[in-house]
C-alpha cells in the first residue's frame, strides 16, 4: 500500500509540475509577432472605401454642426434662430464661409469637421442661413 501511495503522490507531483510549467510558457509568451510587408504572414492591405462624393449641407450639418448648432453652446446660433441670425447674414456670406472654415471666437476651424471640404462646409452654412431666416 505504501508503494501505491507514494506512486500516486510522484504521478501528482509530476502532472503538478507539467501544469505549472504550461501555465508559465503560456504566461511568459509574447502577446503578438511582427509581420512585414512582403512577408507570406503578411494580410493584404486594408482597402479604404472611397468616399462617394460631397454630403449636403444638411448632412454636414446632422453630423457636424447641429452638436453645437442645435443647442447654442459656446454662443452658436441656433437653427431657426433667426434673430440671433440675422446680424452674422448682415455681414454676407462670404464673411460667414470665412468664419466658417477658419473659426471665429467660440467656433473652432470648420467646426471640428476635420474630413470637411470648404465647399461642404460652406453648404452647411448656406442649410444653416437657409432654414433661419
Amino acid at each position: 500500500m505504501k508503494i501505491m501511495t507514494r506512486i500516486a503522490w510522484g504521478v501528482l507531483a509530476a502532472v503538478s509540475l507539467q501544469v505549472a510549467a504550461e501555465s508559465l510558457e503560456d504566461r511568459i509568451k509574447p502577446a503578438g509577432s511582427v509581420c512585414m510587408s512582403g512577408e507570406s504572414c503578411a494580410a493584404a492591405p486594408v482597402q479604404v472605401a472611397a468616399n462617394s462624393g460631397p454630403r449636403s449641407g444638411k448632412d454636414v450639418y446632422d453630423s457636424k454642426c447641429a452638436t453645437c448648432h442645435a443647442t447654442g453652446a459656446a454662443g452658436a446660433p441656433k437653427l431657426g434662430d433667426a434673430a440671433a441670425w440675422a446680424p452674422r447674414v448682415g455681414k454676407g456670406i462670404d464673411v460667414l464661409y470665412t468664419s466658417a472654415i477658419s473659426g471665429f471666437n467660440g467656433m473652432p476651424a470648420k467646426g471640428l469637421c476635420f474630413d470637411c471640404s470648404d465647399d461642404e462646409i460652406k453648404g452647411s452654412v448656406d442649410y444653416m442661413v437657409d432654414n433661419s431666416k
